[in-house]
C-alpha cells in the first residue's frame, strides 16, 4: 500500500469533525503558488468580476458558507 493509500485509509477513519479539520490543515499547507489558469478559468473570473462589480452578486462570508457546509454534514457550529 503505498503513503497516499494509507494515509487516505487512516484519514478516512476519522469522525467528521476531525476529518474535516484535517482537510483544512493539508488546505494551509498547500502553497499559494499555483499551475497557470486555464482561458476558460480565465474567461470565468473575468465574467464573474464584472458581474460582482456591477452589483449584479449578492456576496455571502465565508464564515457563513464554511457554517452551513459544516451543518449539512452534521457538526454543530456556534455562531
Amino acid at each position: 500500500m503505498s503513503d497516499y493509500e494509507t494515509l487516505l485509509n487512516a484519514a478516512s477513519q476519522l469522525p467528521t469533525p476531525e476529518k474535516v479539520q484535517f482537510i483544512e490543515a493539508l488546505w494551509e499547507s498547500v502553497p499559494t503558488a499555483s499551475a497557470p489558469l486555464s482561458d476558460e478559468w480565465l474567461t470565468e473570473i473575468k465574467r464573474r468580476s464584472k458581474e460582482f462589480d456591477a452589483g449584479g452578486i449578492t456576496t455571502v462570508p465565508w464564515e457563513t458558507v464554511r457554517n452551513e457546509a459544516l451543518r449539512r454534514v452534521g457538526i454543530d457550529v456556534v455562531d
